[in-house]
């Protein structure tokens, strides 16, 4: 397991229908160059050998900048790639036979849907809770009813565990997003639809960097 500090300060996770055409491997690269901290792989679609592969040639990628990769759900994929973790979402593997699963060096993200999940999850060691969704937002119709930013304060009152809030998080509001409670945010279309990935990775990695300093002074 990784230790509590790990950088997830701004976390991307992948949408190829929002690159609008563009490649997905360079969006991801022009993304980590602009300052995201880790990124995850989600492909509803593809097959698992091809999953794989996009797995193994994003992680030749993101090996230079130290950047980690997590695979959204599918803990055969995040191993056959040597990810460095895997994301599940509440109908996916339980805790339990995840972690016996995956070696303890690996990053372990979970999804927190009401405040029965947020209690659960307090005796889990895991790398940090995905707060989703946070606002509304057309990447994940299957979602429960959002949490708003009174609902992640809650939970940061109550969770020992790293907090990573995702869905409708943009420039103009994470920075209420991380004063709530937040760790990180973790964004889709916020990046991947801009006309620079790397410009809006860049402004929003400076954004959270200058409310960090806000909240230490």
């Amino acid at each position: 397991m990784t230790t509590p500090d790990t950088n997830i300060q701004l976390y991307l996770v992948t949408n190829e229908a929002a690159c609008l055409g563009r490649d997905l491997l360079w969006v991801v690269e022009e993304a980590v160059q602009g300052g995201v901290t880790m990124v995850q792989l989600r492909e509803k679609t593809l097959g698992t050998r091809a999953f794989i592969e996009r797995a193994r040639r994003l992680k030749d990628i993101l090996l230079p900048y130290q950047v980690p990769l997590i695979i959204n759900d599918r803990v055969d994929v995040a191993l056959a790639a040597d990810a460095d973790g895997v994301h599940v979402g509440q109908s996916d593997l339980p805790f339990e036979i995840l972690n016996k699963m995956l070696p303890p060096e690996k990053i372990i993200g979970i999804s927190v849907e009401n405040e029965r999940d947020v209690l659960e999850a307090e005796q889990w060691d895991i790398s940090y809770l995905g707060v989703s969704p946070l606002f509304e937002t057309p990447t994940k119709t299957d979602t429960k009813a959002p949490w708003g930013l009174e609902g992640l304060r809650r939970i940061s009152e109550q969770s020992k565990h790293q907090l990573i809030a995702i869905g409708g998080i943009n420039l103009t509001n994470a920075g209420s997003v991380m004063q709530y409670g937040a760790s990180g945010i973790a964004v889709v279309s916020a990046i991947c639809s801009a006309t620079s990935p790397y410009e809006a990775a860049f402004r929003l990695k400076s954004m959270l960097q200058s409310q960090a300093i806000s909240d230490n002074t």
